[in-house]
């Protein structure tokens, strides 16, 4: 049952798909204990408020256009971010100062922001306003401790990446390896490490982080994220597990899929989706389609527009394609991911390791095959593949047949069994997190406490 009467939150998510989805299902728990919600949100890609009638939504000029098209490229995304945190820092101090003021007259007292931990400007409004921010990282504990110590991995010279080194454990952080923590290939390392550097401080400024995360995933690094963030921090994922599964997707989906899944066989089909930002080449593309194609298994494939530059949807696949896979494929623009992982008939899932994915796929039991491009992705995948062993690692050329030998050992040889059995193990104590007594409900109440401590 809601609890009334505690005051409002106000929530700041950035505006790419895998930062809204938590933050609107972190806004949804919240709101389950009592707190009023209240969102800000860019012009481009802003939420439908009509998915959530219980929620005040409040847009802020962003200076962009309404066609702008996110750059799969990592360094203009960190442009892309300092951007808005220059064009939206204004905006959102007037937009905050109004509501303080509003809720003044309603009685209805604001006990707290919580923004994405990239909106590194916020963290000066809410101390001009004298509000209490929190930040909410959406990747998990490792890959946060990691890009936190970039500047040390620079200095150490372990960054740039060398070939030498390439295979090499990294002796401060022993579960990676040195092309592991290259998170990104940055093309003005002074830009990015400058970026960093605004990054954590202003998150160790903030009143404390919450991530999408369990402790019971993650316990071993979260000794190290105390040492180098002195503030409270509230692990209380899974967030998508609180309610039935729902979305804040900005793509249609297409429920297509799910009829298909019905009439396929138990663990019998591979899900493929690479999340909303990364594209491939053409090449890679073709390297994809014909992997599948030839590793004989039913598969459910995510083609987003704009999956392959200048392409409008499948027109780059082979003459005959689609008749020669028949009834066993079916691709779909975009999909709903967590119906889809958590069907009896899927029983592997070829993912870009995007955190939210990886924690999806987690939470169902489902094993992966790993194609990280990017940041926090490989990270998760070296977790997925080695420390966690329930997924494999497509670490090298994408090429046909190794994506047809990936496909065989998950979903045809013993290997993939027994991933299917540890991975089956994680999803129990996952769940039991959740329930009373676990780590994350503690979390969550401890979380709840604090805000109306403030």
């Amino acid at each position: 049952m809601k609890l009334k009467g505690r005051g409002s939150v106000i929530l700041f998510p950035l505006p790419f798909q895998g930062h809204i989805n938590p933050m609107l299902q972190l806004a949804n728990i919240l709101h389950e204990r009592g707190f009023s919600i209240s969102i800000i949100h860019t012009r481009f890609n802003s939420p439908n408020p009509l998915n959530y009638p219980l929620f005040r939504f409040y847009p802020i000029p962003d200076g962009l256009s309404e066609n702008h098209v996110i750059s799969s490229d990592p360094n203009r995304i960190v442009a892309f971010v300092k951007f808005l945190n220059s064009n939206c820092q204004t905006p959102l101090r007037n937009c905050l100062a109004k509501l303080i003021s509003t809720s003044l007259e309603d009685e209805d007292p604001i006990a707290c922001l919580v923004t994405d931990a990239l909106w590194y400007s916020t963290q000066a409004v809410a101390d001009d306003l004298k509000l209490p921010r929190i930040v909410l990282r959406t990747t998990n504990v490792s890959s946060f401790i990691v890009l936190s110590s970039m500047s040390l991995l620079f200095e150490k010279g372990y960054l740039p990446l060398q070939d030498s080194v390439a295979e090499m454990e990294v002796p401060e952080l022993p579960q990676f390896r040195f092309k592991d923590i290259a998170m990104l290939e940055a093309s003005d390392r002074e830009s990015f490490l400058q970026f960093i550097e605004i990054l954590v401080q202003e998150t160790k400024a903030s009143s404390g982080i919450i991530l999408n995360s369990c402790e019971d995933l993650e316990q071993e690094f979260l000794s190290k994220l105390s040492l180098l963030f002195p503030i409270p921090v509230f692990l209380i994922g899974p967030f998508h597990k609180y309610f039935p599964a729902s979305s804040s997707s900005l793509l249609p989906q297409d429920r297509t899929c799910i009829s298909w899944l019905d009439k396929q066989q138990p663990n019998s089909v591979i899900y493929v989706s690479f999340g909303s930002v990364a594209a491939i080449e053409e090449a890679d593309f073709l390297e994809v389609a014909w992997g599948l194609a030839n590793s004989m298994q039913a598969f459910l494939w995510v083609v987003r527009p704009g999956l392959v530059q200048g392409s409008e949807w499948l027109e780059l696949l082979p003459n005959g394609f689609l008749e020669m896979v028949g009834e066993r494929a079916h691709i779909v623009k975009w999909a709903p991911q967590q119906e889809v992982l958590a069907h009896p008939s899927t029983g592997a899932f070829w993912t870009h390791c995007g955190w939210n994915s990886t924690l999806e796929s987690l939470c169902e039991g489902v094993p992966m095959i790993c194609q990280p491009s990017f940041g926090d992705q490989k990270i998760d995948s070296r977790f997925v593949s080695h420390v966690w062993r329930v997924g494999v690692h497509l670490e090298f050329k994408i090429e046909r047949g190794e994506i047809e030998r990936a496909i065989r050992r998950l979903m045809v040889e013993p290997e993939g069994q027994e991933m299917r059995e540890r991975i089956k193990l994680i999803k129990d104590k996952i769940n039991l997190c959740l329930k009373l007594g676990g780590s994350s409900y503690k979390s969550l109440d401890n979380l709840v406490s604090y805000i109306l401590s403030m």
